[in-house]
């Protein structure tokens, strides 16, 4: 199943306190930007972030999921109504994101 337009809204809404929030459709999915580096997304209209240590200190009790067939586990995202949570949550896992890679010619 794939996610609704109308659940990346709602999604960027919340995170619209955020700069440098961007997203990218994917295979009826939608991949999550937080200045250049991905902390999560959106599969099967569930808001899923990476496991970082920090999402793991913040939301301790999250549910493990797997975004899509083959995908590594990623942490349901249950506090998508607190704005101030998702902003808290996306600064503090920003340092352990991966950097993006550099694309070779």
């Amino acid at each position: 199943m794939a996610s609704s337009r109308g659940y990346l809204e709602y999604v960027l809404e919340q995170l619209s306190g955020l700069d440098g929030i961007s997203w990218r459709a994917m295979m009826g999915e939608y991949v999550i930007y937080y200045k250049g580096r991905i902390p999560g997304g959106i599969y099967d209209d569930r808001f899923l972030v990476k496991k970082t240590p920090s999402a793991l200190a913040m939301m301790p009790d999250a549910v493990t999921e797997i975004p899509y067939e083959g995908g590594s586990g990623m942490l349901l995202v249950e506090e998508i109504d607190d704005r101030h949570f998702l902003e808290e949550l996306f600064n503090a896992m920003y340092d352990e994101l991966p950097e993006p890679k550099r694309r070779t010619k």
